[in-house]
């Protein structure tokens, strides 16, 4: 089983990722929630106790919330275009 949990998607962005879990209350709420949805899938594919549906269903909960902390992690630089 492949690692998903944030430090190893992320590596060079672990400083930031620790400094948002102590100082960004949605951050850490969204962290917990991919932490908890990461262990489902782990659990789930370890007991071979699911359909490929519920399976894929959290896999795509997990993209997603990754995809919601990396714009938190990563934000994009605005620019005002005149």
């Amino acid at each position: 089983m492949e690692k998903h949990d944030l430090h190893h998607e992320f590596p060079k962005h672990e400083e930031r990722i620790h400094e948002l879990k102590l100082t960004n209350n949605h951050f850490k709420k969204l962290f917990n929630e991919y932490h908890d949805v990461n262990k489902d899938i782990h659990s789930m594919e370890a007991s071979e106790k699911f359909t490929d549906e519920e399976l894929n269903k959290l896999r795509a909960k997990r993209l997603h919330l990754k995809d919601e902390l990396y714009a938190i992690i990563e934000p994009k630089l605005k620019t005002n275009e005149q």
